[in-house]
């Protein structure tokens, strides 16, 4: 399903972009550009031929891996997508890695202490994680811990302190969504006669817990991991602002902005690009932990 995704993504991106008003020979000319000015950058960049000739010359280069050249900084559309892309996967790898610790072990508590006190904080977090803006809880994280406590640079790139800020920021609705997830899918799991078995044959509870029920309940678990990377690769627009990080989703609306449209499409083919492979990498994790899947 690889192709057709992607086929389609090009497609709709490139017909969006059109539709959008505003010339990029205009914006790229200035507003004391002439008619002549504005033509011949249409004629340079192409933009003066039939959509459908450009839809095609897009989509026979995109397939090579060539994006174009930049109409607003004229350097190469991979360069810049590739340079972009390892600042947003650093935030994006460390954004899973605290909602994937955080919402696990918060889903399995009050999963093993169904309708207690932490139960229902726990529940009552989530939802405050789902529901706050991610924009607010940055500028919230860089005022008490950049601005007052001093513990954490407010912004930039440089070191593993620089990501912290951010990571919380991005990784807290995440770490909600699958503490939610955890919590339903062990409940599930820890009714079954399998898991009373093994606590009546002896086993110590984590063993239980870890070994048996976890294992059993991560297959919608690991569906939310590959949505949730999927979604921070494509949608750190917000955090990448507040933080001031050079990453792709930066780039993107710099580029929507300024009608900057190799940009655009090139930055919009990556994130598909990459939400696929996370997603086929997911399908391919539910063998790992459900053997039933291995077999067929």
């Amino acid at each position: 399903m690889l192709v057709p995704v992607l086929f389609g993504v090009s497609l709709v991106s490139f017909s969006l972009l059109h539709v959008v008003p505003g010339d990029p020979a205009e914006v790229l000319g200035g507003a004391e550009a002439t008619k002549e000015d504005v033509d011949r950058i249409r004629r340079e960049y192409g933009l003066d031929r039939p959509l459908l000739v450009q839809y095609l010359q897009f989509a026979a280069n995109a397939a090579r891996g060539d994006f174009g050249i930049s109409i607003q900084s004229r350097h190469p559309v991979r360069g810049l997508l590739f340079q972009s892309l390892g600042f947003t996967l650093q935030l994006s790898l460390a954004s899973i890695l605290v909602a994937s610790v955080v919402g696990l072990l918060a889903g399995i508590i009050s999963a093993t202490r169904p309708y207690s006190l932490f139960d229902a904080l726990g529940m009552l977090g989530a939802l405050f994680g789902i529901s706050m803006p991610i924009f607010w809880l940055g500028l919230l994280l860089i005022v008490v811990f950049a601005v007052q406590l001093h513990w954490l640079p407010s912004g930039g790139t440089g070191t593993l302190f620089h990501l912290i800020l951010p990571a919380v920021a991005l990784g807290s609705a995440s770490s909600a969504v699958i503490a939610r997830m955890t919590r339903a899918s062990m409940l599930e799991v820890v009714r079954q006669d399998y898991i009373r078995t093994a606590r009546a044959t002896g086993y110590r509870e984590d063993v239980v817990i870890f070994r048996h029920a976890l294992k059993n309940a991560m297959i919608p678990i690991l569906t939310v991991f590959g949505l949730e990377f999927g979604s921070m690769l494509g949608g750190a627009v917000l955090t990448e602002t507040v933080f001031s990080l050079p990453g792709v989703g930066r780039l993107l609306v710099e580029g929507i902005f300024a009608r900057d449209y190799p940009v655009v499409q090139g930055a919009m083919m990556l994130v598909a690009t990459t939400f696929v492979l996370v997603n086929l990498l997911t399908d391919a994790a539910y063998a790992f932990f459900d053997p039933r899947i291995r077999y067929e």
